[in-house]
């Protein structure tokens, strides 16, 4: 008897039809012997709607209030995902996050798991139970009402997998795994067998929108295994995301490639060639709390240098302020803006023995007139800044040239 933590997105149960769909999927596994776990988010849309409604009556929600308003959602969906399985003869037992009794700290509308008290959950498992959590929420030591930002519901299946020591955590979700790349994109796309946490994480990190960057982060330090499925199909093993270990030796150089069109770049003209230049610059821009991507320093003439860098492009205007507040501080020249840029990313735990990846990928793009203008790399990722233009185009050619849509 296996226990099995199984996730379903808001698309999954989107309306009444769906959510009876999972009941259905749920009851199937429990009579296949396993002992089911299932933490739902809202239904689509649902999150969404709360927040407006939260902005029609104030400007400014304060954020404690605005938790109390938007993990309703959950609520809702545990409790009509209980009565489904009632419907079909299942036992089934609702818990909101405060009810299972996840504490979180007090950063509300962001807040972090600390601890799970897992007692109650195993003692309705003992007892026949299907267990239903609400995800993306939980509370703090006072009590009040958290949530875990957007896409918490993933990281509340990875920690209820870890404290419980479950023998997988399912995520389901209207993707049937993880692919190479954005089959939207690259129609020969392919669907991963098996993913390394690493793997998963920079992918998640560098556009790919399959799973929540911290359920990543959760499951590899607790090696809760994750596995990611379709809910709106019944055949399927989906993607096993597991430690290197479990790779063998004909492990591809590349697992996938990541894409985000969300990029800007600003570059600081004629700051002074000095050390610490680089703090003058970022310090304000993190004290601003915008977050940096790509950085890049030329090399200085004339006792002078320029300083570029990335932000999201939802970010660009305040970082501008930011520049033009230090701008005579700084002793800078001007202050340059791109908001067409994109960042296409190269991933796979295979670079480590595999040396001219990087050139591969330089090769390949040149061979199109794509010109890189930022890099950066990692151990397993090689991530390059180009003009949005070119995005679509490079991710086809990089898709190609390392023989992704091979088996």
């Amino acid at each position: 008897m296996a226990l099995i933590v199984q996730k379903y997105g808001g698309t999954s149960v989107g309306n009444a039809e769906r959510i009876k769909n999972v009941a259905r999927r749920v009851a199937q596994s429990q009579k296949n012997g396993d002992k089911v776990i299932v933490v739902v988010s809202a239904m689509s849309g649902e999150t969404n709607r709360l927040i407006a409604l939260a902005k029609e009556v104030a400007t400014h929600p304060e954020p404690r209030e605005l938790d109390v308003v938007v993990s309703t959602g959950e609520q809702v969906t545990i409790g009509l995902l209980c009565m489904a399985l009632h419907d079909i003869g299942v036992k089934a037992k609702s818990y909101t996050g405060g009810q299972v009794r996840i504490l979180t700290d007090s950063a509300h509308t962001k807040a972090r798991i600390l601890n799970i008290d897992e007692a109650p959950i195993r003692r309705d498992l003992d007892e026949g139970n299907v267990v239903v959590v609400a995800g993306f929420q939980g509370t703090d030591e006072h009590g009040n009402i958290t949530t875990l930002g957007r896409g918490g519901s993933d990281t509340t299946a990875v920690a209820i997998a870890a404290a419980l020591k479950a023998d997988e955590c399912q995520i389901y979700t209207d993707v049937d795994g993880v692919y190479t790349t954005d089959p939207r994109i690259v129609p020969e796309a392919r669907k991963l067998d098996t993913i390394t946490f690493e793997e998963m994480l920079e992918l998640a990190s560098l556009g790919s929108k399959v799973l929540q960057i911290r359920s990543v982060e959760f499951a590899g330090k607790y090696k809760v295994k994750l596995r990611v499925l379709s809910s709106f199909q019944d055949e399927g093993e989906g993607t096993l995301i597991t430690v290197e270990e479990n790779h063998t030796m004909e492990q591809p150089v590349i697992s996938g490639i990541a894409f985000n069109r969300d990029e800007a770049k600003l570059t600081v003209l004629g700051v002074p060639d000095r050390p610490g230049v680089a703090y003058q610059i970022l310090e304000p821009i993190a004290d601003a709390n915008i977050d940096v991507d790509m950085i890049i320093q030329n090399i200085g003439h004339d006792g002078a240098t320029d300083f570029s860098f990335t932000v999201s492009r939802g970010d660009l205007d305040k970082a501008v302020k930011v520049l033009e507040a230090n701008k005579a501080a700084l002793g800078a020249k001007a202050i340059e803006t791109d908001n067409t840029m994109a960042k296409v990313s190269i991933v796979g735990v295979g670079m480590r023995s595999h040396p001219g990846v990087a050139s591969k990928m330089f090769r390949t793009l040149a061979e199109e007139g794509i010109n890189i203008q930022m890099i950066t790399t990692s151990e397993i990722k090689i991530s390059v800044a180009i003009a949005e233009k070119y995005l679509e185009l490079a991710v086809r050619v990089l898709h190609k040239a390392f023989g992704l849509e091979q088996g």
